[in-house]
């Protein structure tokens, strides 16, 4: 086993990492327990009870955070013409279409999210291997292949992310910063939660949700008392 640090140490001291705690309680003791100098992100690890190389069993979805994430999101639209202004009033950092096809093929991806229309999908297929390691490939389930692209900027920056079950059954997302307070940080929490529950495959037999998780940047995880989380 590594040998902890000074900090980690004081981390620990703080709770019992084998003990379960509210997601109130649990949010404080992330407070308490971060020790980065920067704001730290928060996040929520759930490990599910489904088989994701099945397709009916692949949880994936979208959730607005009512607190948001924290995170400046830089959004690059690709759009045609007449969306660029709809696009840059919205907030986009980035607008256009070709000359940045061009910046990604030559491997620019300085940015979180992309947001485009469906007459230009086609155009993005070729950026796949680009995008998709990187989990920048837009999507219609996750909202950002739309027609209403200012709609979809708007939604991005006020904190909507999306996410899916990985391949060992785990969803993991960012869901604040530490300088949130308790409460936000449990109620963001909490919302995606809610949001996966209500996208429970019918075809997934047993425990559901079967942990959670939360941590911030290199801090220890604090378990979740299933039994005190809304709607489990």
């Amino acid at each position: 086993m590594a040998k902890l640090t000074k900090k980690q140490k004081e981390a620990l001291s703080k709770y019992d990492p084998t003990q379960a705690y509210s997601l109130d309680k649990a949010a404080e003791i992330l407070k308490e327990i971060s020790y980065t100098k920067f704001d730290s992100s928060v996040d929520i690890d759930i490990r599910l009870g489904v088989d994701p190389r099945k397709a009916d069993q692949m949880v994936r979805g979208v959730v607005a955070l009512p607190h948001g994430t924290g995170k400046d999101v830089r959004v690059l639209v690709l759009c045609t013409p007449d969306k660029n202004e709809e696009a840059k009033a919205a907030g986009a950092d980035h607008v256009g279409l070709d000359d940045y096809i061009a910046k990604i093929e030559g491997g620019w991806t300085d940015i979180d999210v992309i947001i485009t229309m469906p007459t230009v999908m086609a155009k993005l297929g070729r950026l796949g291997r680009v995008l998709g390691p990187r989990g920048l490939m837009p999507n219609p389930k996750s909202g950002t292949v739309t027609l209403e692209v200012g709609n979809a900027v708007k939604e991005v920056k006020a904190g909507k992310i999306d996410f899916k079950v990985d391949k060992t059954g785990i969803i993991h997302t960012s869901i604040g910063k530490v300088s949130f307070d308790a409460a936000k940080i449990a109620e963001n929490a909490q919302e995606v939660i809610n949001t996966l529950l209500k996208l429970k495959p019918s075809s997934a037999k047993g425990t559901y949700v079967k942990s959670i998780n939360l941590s911030s940047t290199m801090s220890p995880g604090v378990i979740i008392d299933k039994g005190t989380v809304t709607g489990l």
